[in-house]
């Protein structure tokens, strides 16, 4: 399946910005099952240095720098995605969960060095043991990984309410935890620090996800969302995705944006700014299918 993804974010100040120093994480990864075919960026005011760089994590950054006094700061970045039909959580494992985790220590292949450090607490997401105590209910022993994240996944989307109006991206995991409340970027918080807090590498996932409009209603355009979801590491299987969100392991209608330890690592625009007072955030995003 092939997406145009446009990304539109709109900074509106309350007082004019001198200065603003900002990075951008819009730019989607390429890989097997999500190539990027094309992308571009646009931001307005026109920036006086830009750049692009690779991140620890392997995402494409771009950097720049706007000196124009301005009330409103525009950044709409467009790109073009081939998203294959396989699901990243296939089937292929077949160890128990125990000894994908315990393996995992031992493992000095690139692809075990770099699980290894999504084992660990990162500033946005703790471990804890009442974590642990939830997760466990369904890593259950000999559970296979797959069979263990699927019903997690399903627990979490069942236990927990989406609800847009309780949480900011500033409230934590475990508020989130314990009001049962939240939004796409809470839920993979919360499943994330399940995952780690039984040893379970596990990564934070920022993309799209393909929305459908009403029977009969129109399609809107805009009115789509970035979405985020979890990806835990088995041996000998590599990366299984989970969307705790919608109860389903990501396949062709989730686009992959960038990876990191937590929504820190991804966060879509931030940076500095030298005046503005207060400021309104506007976004609009809009995943259109074309034909291939």
């Amino acid at each position: 399946m092939n997406y145009k993804v446009s990304h539109r974010t709109t900074y509106e100040y309350a007082y004019p910005v001198s200065v603003g120093n900002h990075v951008v994480c819009l730019k989607p990864r390429s890989f097997v099952d999500n190539e990027l075919l094309s992308y571009s960026l646009r931001i307005e005011p026109a920036p006086v240095t830009l750049s692009e760089r690779v991140d620890y994590f392997g995402n494409l950054l771009a950097y720049f720098t706007v000196q124009e006094p301005h009330k409103e700061l525009v950044v709409e970045a467009k790109s073009e995605i081939v998203r294959g039909c396989g699901s990243a959580c296939n089937g292929r494992d077949s160890l128990p969960w125990e000894m994908s985790t315990a393996a995992l220590a031992d493992d000095h292949t690139p692809e075990g060095l770099e699980a290894y450090q999504f084992q660990f607490e990162s500033p946005r997401i703790k471990m804890r043991p009442e974590y642990a105590a939830y997760a466990l209910a369904s890593f259950t022993p000999g559970r296979t990984m797959r069979e263990a994240l699927l019903d997690l996944t399903h627990r979490i989307h069942t236990d927990f309410k989406f609800d847009s109006k309780v949480t900011t991206v500033r409230t934590s995991t475990e508020e989130v935890f314990k009001k049962r409340r939240g939004v796409c970027q809470d839920f993979a918080h919360v499943q994330t620090a399940c995952l780690r807090s039984i040893g379970v590498a596990a990564r934070y996932v920022s993309g799209y996800l393909r929305t459908y409009p009403p029977p009969g209603k129109p399609r809107l355009v805009g009115a789509d969302a970035s979405h985020a979801w979890v990806s835990a590491y088995c041996r000998g299987a590599g990366w299984l995705d989970m969307d705790p969100t919608n109860d389903v392991a990501p396949s062709d209608g989730h686009v992959t944006l960038a990876w990191g330890r937590d929504y820190g690592d991804v966060s879509p625009v931030r940076g500095l700014i030298l005046g503005g007072g207060g400021h309104a955030l506007k976004v609009a995003v809009d995943m259109e299918p074309v034909e291939g």
